[in-house]
């Protein structure tokens, strides 16, 4: 990802915005997160984040933290977070696929620089639809509830959440919303990729 994109949720700007701050999404809606950042377009990496998803290809999360450490390091490093915050997933899809792939990135990540990986602060308590299969409004309506704080109390202030791909920014939201609720600070964000206004992942 190389300027222009959004200050708040790191999309790519079309070249008519090129001057402006916030994409149209970000300029109509409330995030809950502070800012997102993204190391890469969607769209030439779909393959292999199907793969890395559904066809257990889990070495592909070495690759994915290294790379973002390399080229979201200094930014992640300017946010001072606690912590890295993987976004869960529910306890049956982990079961199929075996894996959590934000977990398996932020792992590297975390490896990378230094920060540590809390894996139990938030859990997915909701088996939620595939948002791929949703429009905006019934993405948000799909994650109410659908996760909750996984410990007794959260001592962190700033924290960084890690996903593997930003479409409308709802997953985000909704983590944020409940760790801010628990008396988070700052919630920061950063996908390996994020796709345009135009593409509906």
């Amino acid at each position: 990802m190389k300027s222009p994109f959004c200050l708040k949720c790191g999309r790519p700007l079309a070249e008519e915005h090129a001057d402006e701050e916030y994409c149209g999404d970000c300029k109509k809606r409330i995030h809950y997160f502070t800012m997102n950042r993204a190391m890469m377009h969607y769209q030439p990496m779909a393959e292999s984040f199907y793969r890395f998803k559904y066809s257990k290809r889990r070495e592909y999360a070495f690759f994915f933290g290294k790379e973002m450490a390399r080229y979201l390091g200094p930014q992640i490093r300017m946010w001072n977070a606690d912590a890295l915050v993987p976004v869960p997933i529910h306890w049956k899809r982990k079961d199929t696929r075996g894996y959590n792939q934000a977990e398996e990135i932020a792992k590297v990540l975390g490896k990378e620089l230094n920060l540590p990986v809390e894996t139990r602060i938030l859990k997915r308590v909701k088996n939620t639809v595939p948002l791929k299969l949703l429009g905006d409004a019934e993405r948000k309506e799909n994650l109410k509830k659908a996760f909750n704080i996984g410990v007794s109390s959260v001592k962190l202030k700033q924290v960084i959440l890690v996903d593997d791909i930003y479409t409308t920014g709802s997953t985000l939201d909704a983590c944020a919303k409940v760790l801010l609720d628990a008396g988070v600070q700052r919630v920061y964000c950063v996908c390996v990729a994020i796709g345009s206004l135009e593409e509906r992942l």
